[in-house]
């Protein structure tokens, strides 16, 4: 709703900016903590989709961990006060610096995507006489039914070591003497709103449970990733996304031994709907079969939509005027450098302010100063509201 936005304030500060509704971040952090208090459910929130160190305070705040993809991830994670024993570390191409980061801090545990990467961890820790703790993220071939560029599961993407390469794996296991396999690790991908693939995910994961058994390995740590998604289109009807549809998924089809724990790496769902790009309007620009609404953000403020053709509810919060149909663009010099086509807007003009919605995920941490512009500032609700 537009009232959720304090405009005398935004008119006093210069756009684009990132602003962040901590209102609707302590609610969303309120409503995964009632569905994972009385499990034996841990979460550990993915920096790469926000790594404010203003929300990062609140979240560590709330007793999460952190899921990290680089080692600039987990020293934001460090910096942010979140304990290296609840900082796991995943991604297909961990250089030697960050993974002797991880083995330094004695993180909870490296996300382990192939043998080369398993034997690397194993020579780094030798070297420092240590252990390091690894789950083995496994490849599980699943459909996730999301969009082909946020698809993690299957056989073909980069990501995990597949089925078939799994025995090979254990064997070499057994014989590194300062690896800990603890647990696997399954993650399928991206903005899911249907839980069938989940429920698919948890057969996998079923199954592997026995194979590992049977290999000898009694795994304590199942990390289940992420990838919850948001409602992109309605933000303000569902602020909070369907947890409780979620966390009942793995509550009912996930066969634990006993003293188990489930990890969740949860990123988006987290944090996507408090934030919002803030932007103004620069030109209305008049074509033969088109009118333009060119702001001064873009793709490098918000890269989702040409990097993904995804789709982000815009909102005029200056104009009460009847709608009419425009393309709303950014000023970077490349074609894809558009928001929406044939877009709904109250009539548009020059210096009014614009929200893009649902950006406080991939929003800010993808930005770049492409075309040599400066990054934007951020701000929260209690900053800007006093």
């Amino acid at each position: 709703m537009i009232d959720r936005f304090p405009i005398p304030q935004f008119n006093q500060l210069t756009t684009p900016f990132y602003y962040y509704d901590l209102e609707v971040l302590r609610a969303t952090i309120d409503a995964v903590k009632q569905q994972v208090d009385s499990n034996p459910f841990q979460v550990h929130y993915a920096l790469k989709a926000n790594a404010n160190p203003k929300l990062l305070k609140i979240i560590k705040d709330a007793g999460f961990g952190a899921d990290c993809v680089s080692g600039g991830e987990v020293q934001a994670a460090l910096n942010a006060g979140i304990a290296a024993d609840k900082i796991v570390f995943a991604g297909v191409g961990k250089a030697d610096w960050e993974i002797n980061l991880g083995i330094d801090q004695e993180i909870f545990c490296f996300n382990v995507e192939s043998l080369p990467e398993l034997e690397t961890i194993h020579e780094l820790a030798a070297q420092k006489n240590k252990i390091a703790r690894v789950a083995l993220r496994i490849n599980p071939d699943v459909q996730a039914n999301t969009h082909a560029y946020i698809t993690t599961g299957l056989e073909e993407n980069k990501f995990g070591i597949n089925l078939s390469e799994l025995d090979e794996v254990l064997q070499k296991v057994k014989v590194l003497r300062n690896i800990a396999l603890i647990g696997m690790h399954v993650h399928i991908g991206s903005q899911i709103t249907d839980m069938s693939p989940y429920a698919d995910m948890c057969g996998k994961i079923n199954e592997l449970q026995l194979h590992f058994e049977s290999k000898g390995f009694k795994l304590k740590h199942i990390n289940v990733g992420g990838g919850l998604g948001v409602n992109y289109e309605q933000p303000d009807a569902h602020l909070i996304p369907d947890f409780e549809s979620y966390f009942k998924v793995f509550r009912e089809k996930l066969n634990l031994r006993s003293g188990q724990i489930v990890h969740f790496e949860l990123g988006r769902s987290i944090v996507a709907q408090c934030g919002s790009l803030i932007s103004k309007v620069l030109y209305i620009k008049k074509g033969s079969s088109k009118q333009y609404v060119i702001l001064d953000a873009g793709m490098t403020e918000l890269i989702r939509p040409a990097l993904y053709q995804a789709y982000h509810h815009i909102q005029n919060l200056s104009s009460g005027l009847p709608a009419q149909t425009y393309d709303v663009v950014g000023p970077i010099c490349e074609s894809t450098d558009v928001f929406a086509t044939d877009y709904r807007l109250p009539e548009t003009k020059r210096g009014d302010l614009i929200a893009i919605r649902s950006a406080g995920a991939y929003g800010e941490t993808m930005a770049s100063r492409y075309n040599l512009r400066n990054l934007p500032d951020s701000y929260t609700s209690d900053e800007v509201r006093g």
